[in-house]
């Protein structure tokens, strides 16, 4: 005897998120970033994080600064508790102008968009020049902030190749000639000519001309990115882009690592037209950026020594990025290599063949040391080799000890290969940026 037909059921998923089907076709590509899913590990206090990229700012005169706060709201507070203008207060834009100064920068107020942050400045540009297929070009590696940035409006990013002076001209060029064979519309290249985050190197006066002549070339927009220019170890800053070329260079400032990341006060500098749809777009996302903070950060710039307090971050930078130097010379195994910084927050480290530092993240936090994986800073799944470490915020001998922990990790992993044959031998091509045994660390 059979037994009846069943007839058979419909699926029933269950789904976590009930507005999963609601969401914009951008969000899909969204990811976490690298850097803030590891602070809840990494701030732990057994952990030596050299992950962030946090400032230090112990050395700030918080008394000083606290008291003419106070002075400023005594005087200005119901202007600057109120609504502002949508590209920011006058008296910060004129400051702004002459701290862009030092690096050769000469500008009017009126072409500055006050921003929260030099990151949403980005964002601004991207969403004011860039369709969903648009093609942005980065360097390789690129700031995982902007990477996530570029991805959220659903644009292909290009990288380019970069060796010890940064971004190279000729593949630039030859990535411009491809693309263009190819029918792609790239809308902007984007790059950090100083300190570069994640590599940590600069480009020469020499090289930042030849990047422009490319550029110029293809009628390609330039977005310079230039948290650290200030943070030189050995002498004056180098010219910024935009003061090479005021037509074809945007460029993106930021209080966050001269003064207080906390304060969210970044800086646009555009041509006029452009200008103009920076700012409707700043008042469509926020209506306008903090005025409290401008008024706060205007207060420092004006009744502080603030050049000075840069030569101090400086030092006690320059400290920390021996120490790291060091570190890394002493502890790490052979065929690891890695860039010396001349300024900045970060080195960038490349590891033995076979080693895969996403994979080896876990067991670093294991044995209590925290890094940025090197994939993070790609667009295209490479780097998984590469290590940003950063040096901005634990003090040297916590510096040191990281190195040490990360030195004992690599050695195990470098042992796990060597025990199931998968010999981790000094690569025979590298990447030009580390090019050769322990590059750059003397």
């Amino acid at each position: 005897m059979s037994l009846p037909e069943q007839s058979p059921r419909a699926r029933q998923d269950t789904r976590l998120d009930t507005w999963a089907g609601r969401y914009a076709a951008r969000t899909h590509g969204t990811t976490a970033s690298a850097v803030r899913s590891l602070f809840e590990v990494a701030n732990r206090p057994e952990v030596v994080s050299l992950a962030g990229g946090m400032p230090n700012i112990a050395d700030l005169p918080l008394d000083v600064i606290a008291d003419n706060l106070a002075a400023m709201i005594g005087k200005e507070g119901p202007r600057a508790m109120q609504y502002g203008s949508g590209q920011g207060e006058p008296a910060l834009r004129e400051a702004i102008t002459e701290v862009m100064r030092l690096e050769g920068i000469h500008a009017h107020r009126d072409d500055v968009t006050v921003t929260v942050g030099s990151q949403q400045g980005l964002d601004l540009i991207t969403r004011i020049f860039c369709d969903p297929g648009d093609v942005v070009l980065a360097e390789a590696p690129s700031y995982v902030g902007a990477l996530g940035t570029f991805r959220s409006y659903q644009t292909d990013v290009v990288h380019v190749a970069m060796d010890e002076h940064g971004l190279q001209p000729e593949a630039l060029r030859e990535a411009l000639v491809g693309l263009q064979v190819a029918g792609r519309r790239v809308k902007f290249l984007y790059t950090i000519p100083n300190f570069q985050n994640p590599a940590g190197v600069t480009q020469p006066l020499e090289r930042r001309e030849e990047i422009l002549e490319v550029a110029r070339e293809h009628g390609l927009m330039v977005v310079e990115d230039n948290p650290y220019g200030l943070l030189s170890f050995s002498g004056e800053p180098i010219p910024a882009m935009r003061s090479l070329d005021a037509d074809n260079v945007l460029y993106l400032g930021s209080f966050s690592k001269t003064f207080s990341p906390g304060m969210r006060v970044g800086w646009v500098l555009a041509p006029h037209a452009v200008r103009e749809k920076l700012v409707l777009a700043q008042e469509s996302a926020t209506l306008c950026p903090p005025t409290f903070s401008q008024f706060a950060v205007t207060t420092y710039l004006t009744t502080c020594d603030w050049q000075g307090q840069v030569v101090s971050f400086r030092d006690m930078y320059r400290i920390r990025r021996d120490a790291m130097l060091e570190g890394l010379a002493e502890f790490m195994p052979a065929g690891t290599t890695w860039t010396r910084p001349d300024g900045g927050f970060f080195v960038w480290l490349t590891l033995p063949e076979g080693l895969d530092s996403q994979a080896m993240l876990p067991r670093a936090i294991t044995s209590r040391v925290a890094y940025v994986p090197g994939s993070a800073f790609f667009a295209d799944g490479f780097g998984a080799r590469h290590v940003r470490v950063s040096y901005c915020y634990p003090p040297p001998d916590r510096i040191r000890e990281g190195c040490r922990r990360l030195g004992e990790v690599l050695h195990r992993e470098l042992d796990l290969h060597h025990t199931f044959g998968l010999d981790a031998r000094d690569a025979t091509t590298t990447p030009p940026l580390t090019r050769g045994p322990r590059a750059n660390q003397s």
